[in-house]
């Protein structure tokens, strides 16, 4: 596998500045060539500044901050420059800028079935830059669309290694549990993309839901846990105060009950603390025996 190795090159700036310079001083001596009938001299001279030029000009070549040139002699890796600014290398290097900023992609809303079969629909972003340009170039064929298409397929299999909901099989959801469901996304891109010089930053789930066949019953599904654990709250409070108010009754001595007359006002007390709407109380005027 090819990896990265660095190469050195000149400031461009010089040859730059060289480069005119050159180019009077050639012109002068042309034109006395051709005053003393030095034609062919002349012409000759004129051919060789040409090409010294072009080349010079051909040699030179712009590093951005935060970008690479991955130099290439005749199909052979030669070295990757990383030094900003106008440098100037062999004039028959072949020059290839990367980006070493950070990007970032959007996959499109992807439906695979999570860990139960259930079919869901799930999006990421991902996080991602060069640290290698070599790998990068000579490794994979056009990385772009690479880290695009296997972080894709990335996602696809970490959704179906962990269940939507949680349930008492798994600890882990993709729903509960996002900082967990992010990193395994993370680490499985990572291993996909490692062998063309990508690092993988931060990768974290930014469209999840189930598929519109499913997602009505789910809802419903969901929307019955959710009253059957809001009932289960309000019954234990709902015994607790009962409880307290018969243990606080019997303390201070303000009635005593029977069992019969207990069990009738747990039950009241019960339906009224229960109930969803406002209960209409009945007040006894006369004895309770």
């Amino acid at each position: 596998m090819m990896q990265e190795k660095t190469v050195s090159s000149l400031p461009g700036i010089p040859v730059l500045v060289f480069a005119p310079i050159l180019g009077f001083a050639s012109f002068a001596m042309i034109v006395q060539l051709i005053t003393t009938g030095q034609k062919f001299a002349a012409l000759g001279l004129l051919v060789l500044t040409l090409i010294i030029l072009l080349l010079m000009l051909v040699g030179l070549y712009k590093v951005e901050p935060n970008q690479s040139a991955v130099l290439s002699l005749f199909g052979r890796y030669i070295g990757t420059d990383r030094t900003p600014g106008l440098r100037f290398n062999n004039p028959f290097f072949t020059k290839k800028k990367i980006s070493l900023r950070v990007r970032n992609f959007e996959s499109g809303r992807m439906k695979v079935n999570d860990m139960n079969g259930s079919p869901i629909e799930i999006a990421a972003i991902v996080v991602w830059e060069v640290t290698d340009s070599a790998e990068a170039v000579f490794n994979v064929d056009a990385y772009e669309s690479f880290v695009q298409i296997q972080s894709e397929a990335a996602i696809r299999s970490m959704a179906s290694t962990y269940p939507y909901d949680p349930s008492e099989d798994s600890k882990v959801s993709l729903r509960s549990h996002p900082m967990e469901v992010s990193e395994k996304m993370r680490s499985e891109i990572q291993d996909r993309l490692q062998k063309a010089g990508i690092n993988v930053i931060e990768s974290r789930i930014s469209h999840l839901a189930y598929a519109p066949e499913i997602a009505q019953a789910m809802l419903r599904r969901q929307q019955a846990g959710a009253i059957i654990e809001a009932r289960q709250r309000i019954v234990e409070g709902a015994v607790g105060m009962v409880e307290h108010a018969l243990t606080s009754l019997k303390e201070k001595g303000v009635v005593d009950l029977d069992d019969e007359r207990r069990a009738a006002m747990v039950s009241n007390l019960l339906v009224v603390l229960c109930s969803d709407s406002a209960t209409q109380p009945v007040v006894n005027t006369g004895s309770i025996y």
